[in-house]
């Protein structure tokens, strides 16, 4: 099958949406399909149709700081792209996918679309992402504009599908993990000389409001082993100096680190790592969770009701109340003080990564296509 990803972002390395379509496409290809992208791409790589990066008045800086780039529209290359595909799928609600929409009905192609981005995230960076009615009506407005002429939409988690049924979404929802790459494995846990003696606690993501990762510097602080504590945050975004000061505040022995890993590194630091943390008050899915644990490593996640990443805890070790530092200094000290119990679950959580694997998610997003495409047909020879 000839597959369009339409995603107005292709470029960024901080983007969950964006290293998840990159991932797809790779496996999908690996089936035996052809696969390609609109949106802003690096020009230099094949089997895109590249759409130059639009300079946003006022809001630019904010949106380097979330390393994020939205495209100029140009409607040649989109038909272009259209043209070439036999399913097309959109990745994003913007406006990239609402000017490619009435191309779609013109040129009759079958079609899917994507639920990535919670309201919640996008309304995080503006400090309103816990104002409940302004989420919903952005559930509305995206709905109005995007998901509403879609009959299917692919949504990351099962709790992530009942959000939008909950908001109203009729389409068939297909809840499908982004999956995990082959890379994330079983490891032999090690120390190399630079965590040498240090208790290694690790939160991959982007550095964002949301992501609350000062939860996690402050129940360092919090811990009993407090003096021992390396915090590792893997990822970048606008809030590190305001980490770094909240860390040096508060008087951490040991400064957070704060790098952008790719992912042989990553993995290495995961191999290296005590306990993961994942403090996130909202997410669709959180991927970098399922890689952590997948390594061998025991998470302890925050119980948001926004978040999805609370159902992969195996048990209530595991969860912490949703911006309480005091609760995760507990848990970061129960876990540091049962290796026993830790090594055990660790094994356990190695195990239930197994269902996350790309290659499973890709079959199950193909069966979806395989679908839409099926829908199609039926209805033009009906016509």
């Amino acid at each position: 099958m000839k597959i369009l990803f339409i995603i107005d972002d292709f470029v960024s390395s901080n983007n969950g949406t964006t290293i998840s379509c990159r991932r797809f496409a790779e496996e999908l290809r690996l089936q035996g399909n052809q696969v390609r992208i609109l949106g802003v791409c690096d020009t230099t790589e094949e089997e895109t149709y590249p759409l130059e990066k639009y300079d946003f008045p006022i809001v630019e800086p904010l949106l380097q700081k979330y390393d994020f780039h939205f495209p100029k529209i140009d409607m040649q290359m989109i038909r272009k792209a259209i043209a070439w595909a036999d399913l097309v799928h959109c990745m994003m609600p913007y406006a990239l996918t609402y000017r490619c929409i009435p191309i779609i009905r013109e040129l009759n192609k079958p079609a899917t679309s994507a639920f990535h981005i919670q309201p919640e995230n996008v309304l995080s960076a503006l400090k309103m992402g816990k104002w409940s009615w302004l989420n919903g009506w952005l559930y509305r407005v995206w709905y109005k504009r995007i998901y509403k002429h879609f009959v299917y939409v692919h949504c990351p988690s099962l709790f992530m599908k009942q959000e939008l049924q909950r908001h109203g979404y009729n389409n068939d929802i297909r809840a499908i993990s982004n999956g995990i790459s082959s890379a994330f494995v079983e490891q032999s846990h090690y120390k190399s000389e630079k965590f040498e003696g240090k208790i290694v606690i690790t939160m991959v993501g982007r550095l964002a409001r949301e992501k609350r990762q000062d939860l996690i510097i402050r129940a360092a602080a919090l811990s009993q082993y407090t003096n021992q504590i390396q915090l590792v945050f893997a990822g970048k975004g606008p809030l590190k100096a305001e980490y770094q000061r909240l860390a040096r505040r508060i008087g951490l022995k040991n400064p957070p680190i704060f790098v952008y890993y790719n992912q042989e590194q990553l993995v290495d630091l995961l191999a290296q790592t005590d306990v993961y943390v994942h403090a996130s008050d909202m997410e669709s899915e959180a991927i970098a969770c399922i890689e952590a644990f997948a390594t061998g490593l025991v998470p302890i996640i925050s119980d948001s009701h926004l978040s999805a990443t609370k159902s992969f805890a195996l048990d209530n070790r595991s969860l912490f109340r949703a911006g309480d530092a005091a609760d995760l200094a507990c848990k970061i000290d129960y876990w540091l003080n049962h290796p026993k119990e830790r090594k055990e679950m660790e094994r356990c959580y190695a195990k239930a990564a197994s269902k996350y694997s790309l290659t499973h998610s890709v079959h199950a997003f193909m069966e979806m296509c395989e679908d839409m495409v099926r829908m199609h047909r039926n209805k033009m020879n009906s016509n």
